[in-house]
């Protein structure tokens, strides 16, 4: 079973008990980390494909070590000029090793968005608050109307 997964900005194809290098990620050597990002996953002959992500795939890992990866030289010149510049880069990276894939493992919790309350004092809402709620109620040309339009076609 393989899974590619989204880390750190970067996709990886990871199967159980690998070692992946990726970019360095917040936490301590030891320390377990989830990926919920599975954009596919393949097991036998079945393919599950994401739109974008696998909802409720998890992909679990821990974190093996944080290393700096080979050192890069970048040299710029420009002939006949005297211009010559050298510089290096190491980037820093962190070895994590997959412990397993899960299809069906139980989602974080999205954070809910709070519901906009029409209280009795509406100018406390900010103008984006206002804008949806006049869209909910239906008001024409919502977009282009100040904050102060917006309190009145709402009360």
């Amino acid at each position: 079973m393989y899974a590619i997964v989204e880390i750190a900005g970067q996709q990886f194809k990871v199967a159980k008990d690998q070692k992946v290098f990726v970019h360095r990620l917040a936490g301590e050597e030891g320390d377990s980390v989830s990926f919920d990002k599975v954009l596919l996953t393949s097991e036998g002959d079945t393919i599950t494909l994401g739109a974008p992500a696998i909802d409720g795939a998890l992909v679990d890992a821990k974190i093996t070590r944080h290393v700096k990866g080979d050192k890069v030289i970048v040299f710029k010149k420009k002939r006949r000029k005297g211009y010559r510049v050298k510089n290096g880069h190491r980037q820093s990276l962190t070895e994590i090793s997959i412990v397993g894939i899960s299809l069906s493992g139980s989602k974080k919790p999205a954070a809910k968005k709070e519901e906009v309350k029409a209280s009795g004092d509406l100018s406390e809402h900010t103008v984006a608050e206002l804008r949806e709620m006049a869209k909910d109620k239906g008001v024409e040309g919502y977009s282009s109307m100040k904050k102060a339009e917006l309190v009145a076609a709402l009360s």
